[in-house]
């Protein structure tokens, strides 16, 4: 577990309990330097002004905002610390909503709280009435140098602290051209449907994380590794072009979907696994070579 991003507290109407937040992310991800090809010197990123073409020295650089075009409103740092909110270190929970009513795509980034020794009892006590409620906490947060809206929410033994996402920061799904919910209109039969659900629930399996694998990092490091070591070329088989979509039967194609899991049998009971760190001793040296 890296280091806390802060020691703080969580408050609970006049309960208080001391915890750390951790970030519960781990990104994997391949970074590739710029080079020029003929003697593999990096490349080097330049602030040129647009006008005169001339390198422009650091301390010369503001921040502006385009309010209109080719028009800018300057922000020095002092005035944008200012407008920065206080760093208060705490979850500030302001009421509580039912998990089920919150939709997915306001959730964010997730953390970890951790309370400390003297918070234990009250850490316990806070998440188990959140579980046996059904309910999450929302709060605001501040982190780094903002303020959040986030979720305190019960998952096992843990307290997740979810950051969220503002109505304003999520775009207008009306925008899309989306079928409607009539389904009579749509053409949509009712043997259609029931034979839709026993298609789900004949592939209904428990969650296990660990059967999803991030394959296009692992090939893409398995290569590195192998250009790293031997030096030479792999070349990726590229991927045969999708089809045109054509019109379906959809009645035949779920009828025959079914038979296929079914013949397979109900799928073993697996149990439920725990989030785990993702291992990445065996690309270490291949990942600071490249």
């Amino acid at each position: 577990m890296p280091r806390s991003i802060w020691k703080g507290t969580i408050s609970f109407g006049l309960v208080t309990i001391p915890v750390s937040l951790y970030t519960a992310e781990n990104r994997r991800q391949i970074s590739f330097h710029m080079l020029d090809g003929r003697d593999m010197s990096r490349i080097q990123q330049r602030r040129v002004n647009a006008n005169t073409g001339e390198e422009t020295p650091y301390d010369e650089i503001v921040k502006g905002y385009e309010y209109e075009k080719g028009e800018y409103v300057v922000m020095s740092d002092e005035e944008l610390k200012a407008a920065s909110p206080e760093a208060t270190q705490t979850v500030n929970v302001t009421g509580v909503v039912k998990a089920d009513e919150i939709p997915h795509m306001y959730f964010e980034t997730p953390y970890y709280l951790e309370p400390s020794k003297q918070g234990r009892k009250a850490y316990a006590l806070l998440r188990e009435i959140l579980r046996r409620t059904g309910y999450v906490g929302i709060g605001k947060v501040v982190i780094r140098t903002r303020e959040y809206l986030a979720a305190l929410i019960p998952q096992g033994p843990l307290l997740l602290l979810d950051l969220m996402r503002y109505p304003a920061e999520l775009r207008d799904p009306a925008e899309l051209e989306l079928p409607g919910e009539d389904l009579k209109k749509l053409g949509i039969e009712k043997r259609e449907l029931e034979m839709a659900q026993r298609l789900l629930e004949a592939m209904a399996t428990p969650f296990n994380p660990e059967e999803y694998k991030d394959t296009f990092y692992d090939s893409v490091m398995k290569l590195i590794e192998r250009k790293a070591e031997t030096g030479t070329i792999g070349v990726a088989t590229p991927q045969a072009a999708a089809p045109e979509p054509k019109v379906v039967d959809i009645m035949s194609l779920l009828k025959r979907s079914l038979e296929n899991v079914e013949k397979r049998g109900a799928a073993p009971e697996k149990k439920h696994a725990k989030p785990v760190a993702a291992s990445t001793g065996k690309h270490e040296r291949a990942r600071k070579r490249a």
